[in-house]
């Protein structure tokens, strides 16, 4: 569910509600019962945490492995030479 910030018009009061997105903008201040403005935000950040979220997660034994001069690939023991691969 979304958090919106909302400000009271008649005391300033600045408050924040947990509110569905089909849920009608509040219109009363719980302080002091004055109208209420929605206030226009950036919002939270995303923040994923745990493994799997990277790329360099999901690049061991999955077939991503990447041909090339940097890094062995086709389960030889040294860099490729050519890509894709010459066995």
């Amino acid at each position: 569910m979304p958090t919106y910030e909302y400000r009271c018009r008649k005391c300033g009061h600045e408050f924040e509600q947990f509110q569905k997105i089909t849920d009608p903008p509040l219109s009363e201040c719980p302080v002091c019962s004055g109208s209420v403005e929605r206030l226009i935000t950036t919002g939270g950040g995303f923040i994923l945490k745990g493994r799997g979220f990277y790329a360099t997660d999901y690049a061991q034994g999955r077939g991503a492995t990447r041909c090339g001069r940097e890094q062995p690939c086709c389960g030889k023991d040294t860099p490729c030479e050519v890509k894709p691969c010459d066995d």
